[in-house]
């Protein structure tokens, strides 16, 4: 059965896709010393967002993780993915998460509801944003090679900064949160330090 949200959130990434073309469009017509710093910080926040929402926005409606092998989503070395979570500060970016976003109780059960049932779920729910921020990163990254041969190195800094936060960190930590739960359901025999 098809939901409102099915036929929706598509459309608004398609939207979000259209957004997102248009003012590469526009970047691309005009010269980087046309915008000023505010401008420049603005359309960096904008140009991000909107990748990522066209990602992150299917993702709420259909299993786009299946688009990726499952084997991409096995963490094969939990002890660099631990070491990357702990040299990059994840845990803070987690906690950042927490206050701001999933501090609510309903907001957490979407993702674990603390059955072991809820463990299926949660690795599903991981897989998902993981491959939404992992999609928006590899575009943003593409786009910003874009945009540096036509000499918005302030911009790109700007998108690059947003894009690991908004992404990657998003990225590993779920890849952490993936490998601890599947090391509690006994599918990992190697410690996580």
């Amino acid at each position: 059965m098809i939901t409102l949200k099915k036929i929706l959130f598509p459309l608004f990434s398609l939207f979000l896709l259209y957004r997102s073309v248009a003012l590469l469009n526009q970047l691309m017509a005009a010269n980087p010393e046309d915008y000023t710093r505010t401008e420049t910080f603005i359309i960096s926040f904008l140009l991000t967002l909107f990748i990522t929402g066209i990602f992150a926005i299917t993702g709420f409606a259909y299993p786009t993780s299946s688009l990726l092998p499952a084997n991409y989503y096995k963490v094969k070395n939990p002890v660099k993915t631990n070491q990357l979570y702990n040299a990059l500060g994840v845990k803070y970016f987690k906690v950042l998460l927490l206050i701001f976003f999933w501090g609510s109780k309903k907001n957490r059960t979407k993702y674990f509801d603390g059955t072991r049932n809820g463990m299926q779920n949660f690795i599903y729910q991981t897989k998902q944003s993981e491959f939404g921020h992992l999609g928006a990163f590899v575009v943003i990254f593409i786009v910003s090679i874009v945009l540096i041969l036509h000499d918005y190195y302030l911009l790109v800094t700007i998108a690059t900064v947003i894009n690991l936060l908004a992404n990657l960190y998003p990225i590993i930590l779920q890849r952490h949160h993936r490998y601890r739960i599947l090391k509690i359901r006994g599918d990992y025999s190697k410690s996580i330090p």
